[in-house]
């Protein structure tokens, strides 16, 4: 998934933590990672790269102004956008074959720099069937809990479906996710076993999800009521309920604390008037124009 944002009231690069990753990737390198710091389906391949220890260059692009190098590579002008080189060595490797789709460059990531001494583990289970089935969650992530996040901010009193019926849409595909887990940690037989969706093992399931877990902090801004989320263990409504967000709650205090996700990210002041117009909905970024379509994300 890429995304196109209307960022011309925007600072114009990274700041924070992600500045300092920035400039530390800002040398040449063959292997380039074109993105926006805005962007949450950049985060995602950016959070990759740090996990799996890749060297590579980060080039943030100007919306307003995208280079002719970075349009030759992808015309549609969308982040993030990843240059492969073609070849090991020599000419042939200045020559860039381009990635786009952002889960599609966190799984070439993950299989082409498959050396665990260098990379760390995989990201995803070596078992087939376990790979697969973690494949079905990124689906639900990308499909469901993402598209209901876009709705949920980008609700205004002129919508048809009331801030209410968004919330309760966002928590229900959340909660479908988190009962995933709670079925992983009792399928272990270590109900306190770890965090993650896979419990011990962090994964792209896990990736998938991350930028938008830093984000939620923008509905709680922006939409009254916020997210809905109980803020403590005894506040939820039942025990499955108490069962639920205690298992969310687990998994959210690890991903935003997690290395990866906390140095791709910008001070949270700049997410605040990035969002603004997504909360206002007059923002015109492909995704924000999907969501007032009802349509798939681009």
């Amino acid at each position: 998934m890429a995304a196109s944002v209307d960022t011309s009231l925007l600072p114009a690069r990274t700041t924070g933590a992600a500045a300092r990753l920035a400039d530390a990737h800002a040398g040449e390198h063959a292997l380039k990672l074109y993105g926006g710091w805005f962007c949450p389906f950049v985060q995602r391949a950016w959070i990759v790269l740090h996990e799996k220890r890749i060297p590579y260059q980060y080039i943030e692009i100007n919306p307003y102004d995208k280079a002719p190098e970075f349009l030759a590579l992808n015309p549609r002008g969308l982040v993030p956008t990843l240059a492969v080189p073609d070849g090991d060595g020599g000419a042939k490797a200045r020559r860039r074959k381009p990635l786009y789709e952002s889960a599609v460059i966190c799984e070439y990531l993950d299989e082409a720099y498959a050396d665990e001494s260098a990379h760390g583990l995989s990201l995803l289970p070596r078992d087939p069937y376990e790979r697969a089935r973690c494949r079905l969650w990124i689906d639900h992530v990308s499909g469901k809990i993402v598209p209901a996040f876009y709705r949920f901010i980008q609700h205004t009193p002129a919508k048809e479906y009331s801030i209410g019926e968004a919330r309760d849409n966002f928590l229900g595909h959340v909660k479908t996710l988190v009962r995933e887990m709670l079925e992983n940690d009792s399928q272990s037989g270590d109900e306190e076993q770890g965090p993650w969706f896979l419990g011990r093992t962090f994964s792209l399931v896990d990736v998938m999800l991350a930028p938008w877990a830093k984000r939620l902090f923008l509905i709680d801004h922006y939409k009254p009521g916020g997210v809905g989320v109980p803020p403590a263990a005894g506040q939820a409504v039942d025990e499955e309920e108490e069962r639920i967000w205690g298992r969310w709650r687990r998994w959210f205090d690890a991903i935003v604390a997690r290395e990866s996700v906390r140095e791709t990210w910008s001070d949270d002041e700049q997410y605040i008037v990035a969002y603004k117009r997504y909360a206002e909905d007059t923002t015109q970024s492909e995704v924000a124009k999907a969501t007032r379509k009802g349509e798939r994300l681009p």
